[in-house]
C-alpha cells in the first residue's frame, strides 16, 4: 500500500488541492505509525519544496514523529 500512496502523490503532485486529499486518505489507509512515519519523511523529500505547508499540516493530528 506504501508504493502504491507514492505513485498516487506523484501522480497528482501538479495540484495542491488534489495532493492534501490523496494525502489525508493515504494517512487513513497506512495503519502503522512506521508507514505514516515513512511517507512523511518521503513526502517532504519528496515534495517539501513545494508542498511542506500540507505535509506538515496532514501529519499534525498524529503527534511528533
Amino acid at each position: 500500500m506504501f508504493e502504491y500512496t507514492k505513485q498516487i502523490l506523484t501522480k497528482v503532485s501538479f495540484d495542491r488541492v488534489l495532493f492534501r486529499k490523496e494525502l489525508k486518505k493515504a494517512t487513513r489507509w497506512l495503519k502503522k505509525a512506521e508507514e505514516r512515519r515513512m511517507l512523511m519523511i518521503w513526502c517532504l523529500a519528496t515534495f517539501g519544496n513545494q508542498y511542506s505547508d500540507i505535509i506538515r499540516e496532514v501529519f499534525r493530528k498524529f503527534g511528533p514523529m
